[in-house]
């Protein structure tokens, strides 16, 4: 008996001999790419490759990221640091001005310690009054107030020495007489005292006179 498929067309291909071919091609070039894959590069090379760029790409994404961070911290230093001299400049400007307000107070408070007996109680020395308490009303709605100086201890950071005097009636270092007034602004000096401070070391005057007597 004749096999009936001896000389039929491949039943794969359904007898269409382009199929057939394109069925040989594919097959020929993926025995191809296996082959060179064999030969070339084989699996655990590629996995290490594949591996090494990805370890790459993770330490760029990293380095992206940080760059960022960095980026992202400069930036808000410079906001920060914007800020702050926009606050500085600003307070600048407004401690000009109320320097020039202190000065009016204190030249009006001037007038009126030394106003005339024969001024007293006259209606111009009610309008100095009334134009002197306008400007502390002022300075005290500006957030500026007085410093106490006088029989407080000398401090540098607020005041400024402008004579010594040698007295036992005080501690050493005693404020005894303000010849300026100073000012606060806030929790900040605005202008700082001038005052005249006591002193009484007498470590420090037995120590000049025996390097006199010398």
């Amino acid at each position: 008996m004749n096999d009936r498929n001896d000389g039929a067309p491949d039943a794969a291909t359904n007898g269409n001999p382009e199929q057939a071919g394109h069925a040989s091609s594919g097959g020929t070039r993926a025995a191809e790419r296996i082959a060179a894959l064999d030969e070339d590069a084989p699996v655990a090379d590629v996995a290490d490759s594949l591996e090494r760029q990805l370890e790459e790409a993770r330490q760029a994404a990293e380095e992206a990221k940080a760059g960022w961070q960095r980026a992202q911290a400069d930036f808000t230093n410079y906001k920060r640091r914007t800020e702050q001299e926009r606050v500085a400049s600003g307070n600048r400007a407004s401690d000009f001005l109320l320097l020039k307000v202190v000065a009016l107070a204190d030249d009006f408070d001037l007038a009126i310690e030394h106003v005339p007996a024969e001024a007293t109680g006259s209606a111009w020395m009610e309008g100095i009054g009334a134009i002197d308490r306008k400007l502390r009303q002022i300075l005290e709605a500006a957030g500026v107030k007085p410093m106490n100086t006088e029989g407080q201890p000398f401090d540098p950071h607020e005041q400024q020495a402008i004579s010594y005097e040698d007295t036992a009636d005080v501690p050493d270092g005693t404020v005894i007489k303000e010849l300026q007034r100073g000012y606060y602004i806030g929790d900040r000096v605005l202008r700082p005292a001038f005052v005249a401070v006591a002193r009484n070391d007498t470590t420090t005057k037995d120590n000049t006179t025996d390097m006199d007597k010398e």
